[in-house]
């Protein structure tokens, strides 16, 4: 059982717009229903996605203002406060991770943040989110011990519980789940293909139950910085 109340501000790293509501979105409005604050430090406007809409509705010239707005639909619906940290998209892997971890570690104690919830590398699939997750790491590794917050690394590689083993902690998330899914749905541009698979299968019960089945449990684990190579 995760006691949310003992968190004082929670900080969310994440390098694209919607990976915060696909995996995170029902983890945070549990701390927003526990009155803990939240804040959403976002790397990119995704605006190198191939995602354009199902149908089509952006192009590659007006995708980066549509994901921008989608954003900031998604942090409207969760609640929480959003920093664009203007990266472009598909290139974190060659920034600099100690400028980028500089400038991390600056948000991260000018917040006072207890928590701080990214990815965790090289687990995480996407280039952008290892090298996100690898310079919120350092930014955490940079800062006094007694002033270091909590840190829940998500991981989604299938081998991840093989080299990890089994998450620290895993949420159920059908209580807040209609937010969750609204949040999903404020990223319109990415989700709808999604939906539109999930209607199309042989399985499907209804969107919110068919979406429930497959995103209701996010889990985390609890990194020691200093134990872990990023």
């Amino acid at each position: 059982m995760v006691d949310f109340a003992k968190h004082e501000q929670v900080v969310v790293i994440y390098p694209h717009p919607d990976d915060e509501s696909f995996g995170t979105s029902g983890t945070i409005l549990n701390f927003r229903d526990a009155g803990v604050p939240v804040t959403y430090l976002c790397g990119t406007l995704g605006e190198m996605g191939r995602n354009m809409g199902t149908p089509f509705f952006a192009n590659r010239e007006t995708l980066p203002e549509i994901r921008k707005q989608e954003l900031i639909d998604a942090c409207n619906v969760l609640d929480m406060d959003l920093v664009m940290l203007g990266y472009r998209d598909k290139t974190l892997e060659f920034e600099s991770k100690q400028e980028v971890a500089a400038n991390l570690k600056e948000r991260i104690e000018a917040a006072g943040a207890t928590l701080v919830i990214t990815f965790y590398p090289p687990y995480a699939v996407h280039p952008d989110h290892d090298a996100m997750g690898a310079a919120a790491f350092e930014a955490v590794r940079q800062m006094d011990h007694d002033k270091r917050p909590e840190v829940w690394a998500t991981a989604i590689s299938n081998d991840r519980e093989a080299k990890l083993g089994e998450p620290d902690i895993v949420l159920d998330t059908e209580s807040v789940f209609d937010r969750k899914l609204a949040a999903i749905k404020s990223h319109k541009s990415q989700a709808e293909g999604m939906l539109k698979k999930m209607q199309e299968s042989s399985n499907f019960v209804g969107e919110y139950e068919s979406a429930l089945q497959r995103l209701r449990y996010e889990s985390f684990y609890k990194v020691d910085v200093d134990d872990v190579m990023s």
